[in-house]
């Protein structure tokens, strides 16, 4: 990966990962994916290699990772799912070609076929997306407690009562700002 860009925030949940290539959405948003071969790097590191993205093509990845984070957003606080972002979910899950396979450790990985385009890709996110959006999987969307972040992330700890989408990021940097409102108050 190219030390000019942004480094990728990487979860365990793909697709609320994909939402987070996109951060600080309320603050000074931080486009970690500004030129098609940063989303072939991104797409690499989950295990859904393609050889070439397009600028259309990274564009589709673009409208996907908004209909993702607008779906998940809605989810996170019960309210309706956004129709126009439940379109283009559903719309870039049927148009790919991946196969579900089982790893020996018992697990399910996305393959993609020789010669994998972005789209045979972006319909393993919009499937994991539907997977999390509909309850399928055990755990809760959430949105990040920090006020620049609110990022929808997938809380599957125990007590489902996480509020950060990442501790070492949103986090550190939350209590941080505490600690060092509370040393202003007391005055040391």
């Amino acid at each position: 990966m190219r030390a000019d860009f942004p480094d990728f925030r990487l979860g365990s949940v793909l697709a609320t990962s994909f939402t987070g290539t996109l951060s600080e959405r309320h603050g000074d948003a931080v486009e970690r994916i500004p030129v098609p071969h940063r989303l072939v790097d991104w797409l690499a590191v989950y295990g859904l290699a393609v050889d070439s993205c397009t600028t259309a093509q990274l564009d589709l990845a673009r409208e996907l990772r908004e209909s993702i984070h607008a779906a998940a957003t809605a989810a996170a606080v019960q309210d309706a799912l956004p129709a126009a972002a439940v379109h283009v979910i559903n719309d870039r899950s049927t148009q790919g070609r991946a196969a579900a396979v089982l790893t020996p450790e018992g697990e399910r990985q996305w393959r993609l076929r020789s010669a994998s385009r972005v789209e045979d890709a972006l319909s393993v996110i919009a499937a994991d997306a539907i997977s999390i959006i509909s309850g399928e999987r055990d755990g809760r969307l959430a949105l990040c407690a920090s006020p620049t972040c609110r990022a929808a992330f997938f809380d599957t700890s125990r007590s489902r009562t996480r509020r950060w989408c990442d501790m070492n990021t949103c986090g550190n940097r939350e209590k941080k700002a505490r600690f060092n409102a509370n040393q202003r108050r007391s005055g040391c």
